[in-house]
């Protein structure tokens, strides 16, 4: 089969992105988020394009699928439709994260299926959808999948209905990859709110959503298949205990992007999971119900964390998840397919066999 692999290129080195940094690596660092010099370093990370896949990673899928299909490589730049067109694949591996708008994630794929091409993956309003984080809590909340509360805050004016959930993690809307979210995104006060919705106003130029905050336990679980062949891979468990002293227990951007150095790395996540049977069938079955509710299509990753009470909710929907290669860079959809015995070259395969099984039963 002739494959075209469609991604976008984040053409900065981890070294270039480590040393650039305005936030201190070390593990002693605690930052000072009330402090104007932190504020200033918020401003000056540049963290747009920390979903792209670096060139490792775009050659890493390319020698997996080469494995079994004839391989193209596509840029989803402006000129991605043109470059399908002549390229005219019979399937389409879809990564790419977009750049630009609420709905940069659903481009790549309502651009095949107006080519009439299959692709891997969710198809747009799906997409859409899963990054504009309220529509997919709203979707979960209807079908009474446990998620936390929240607000969306379109503007400073909004700031009046939003102390009720606090403390609250204050997020970009429509943002994946901890883009937005700091040490400082966990807010216990109307102070601490005002500066973070504020933040993301004028840096993201987006909506805020303030997210009830849960104290307790945090995983991420892996899915791959579809309808009753959906698999649930081994149970990702984040370890907030590995953070430096002093900061709050959340994935925050310092905790993905700058305090985890593969020099230097953070022991910050246990797979499989130690977990209650109890616990485990709880968290399997909200994930595969969102999976299902969401028209989740071939693989995801969801974020899970539990209330005080010990009860999952889903905070994160990710229906194109990171696949970074390096067994030492903590990309957890790997971490768990290496869990459950996949290697990286039969994952990549597995997600593309099952859209090729999707498309095949669509066509009978």
């Amino acid at each position: 089969m002739r494959v075209a692999l469609v991604y976008n290129i984040n053409h900065e080195v981890a070294e270039e992105k480590k040393n650039s940094s305005p936030f201190n690596s070390s593990k002693n660092y605690t930052p000072n988020h009330t402090s104007a010099l932190y504020k200033q370093r918020h401003q000056e990370v540049n963290d747009e394009f920390a979903e792209w896949d670096t060139i490792e990673t775009v050659h890493a899928m390319q020698k997996a699928i080469a494995l079994k299909h004839e391989v193209i490589l596509i840029e989803a730049d402006e000129n991605v439709a043109e470059s399908l067109k002549k390229a005219k694949p019979q399937m389409v591996f879809n990564v790419a994260e977009g750049r630009y708008g609420p709905s940069r994630e659903a481009q790549v794929p309502a651009i095949c299926e107006m080519l009439q091409i299959p692709y891997t993956g969710s198809d747009p309003i799906t997409l859409g959808i899963c990054l504009e984080k309220s529509r997919a809590k709203e979707i979960l909340s209807y079908y009474k999948i446990p998620t936390p509360n929240f607000r969306v805050i379109e503007n400073l004016n909004g700031l009046k209905f939003t102390p009720q959930i606090l403390p609250a993690i204050i997020k970009p809307l429509s943002e994946g990859s901890s883009k937005g979210i700091f040490d400082s995104s966990l807010v216990s006060n109307e102070t601490q709110l005002r500066s973070e919705v504020e933040r993301i106003l004028t840096l993201y130029h987006q909506p805020a959503i303030a997210e009830e905050y849960l104290p307790g336990r945090e995983f991420t679980v892996s899915l791959l298949g579809n309808g009753d062949k959906v698999e649930v891979l081994p149970i990702v468990e984040l370890n907030f205990e590995s953070l430096p002293d002093g900061v709050n227990p959340i994935y925050s951007y310092e905790a993905k992007w700058v305090w985890d150095q593969l020099d230097d790395p953070l022991d910050i996540f246990k797979c499989p999971a130690t977990l209650s049977t109890r616990l485990q069938k709880q968290i399997e079955t909200i994930c595969l119900d969102a999976f299902e509710v969401l028209k989740i299509k071939d693989w995801a990753r969801i974020d899970v964390r539990c209330d005080g009470k010990n009860r999952p909710h889903i905070i994160e929907i990710n229906p194109i998840p990171g696949i970074l290669p390096n067994p030492d860079d903590h990309s957890c959809f790997p971490k768990a397919a290496r869990a459950a015995g996949i290697g990286y070259d039969e994952m990549i395969n597995k997600i593309l066999d099952s859209a090729i099984e999707r498309y095949a039963k669509l066509n009978a």
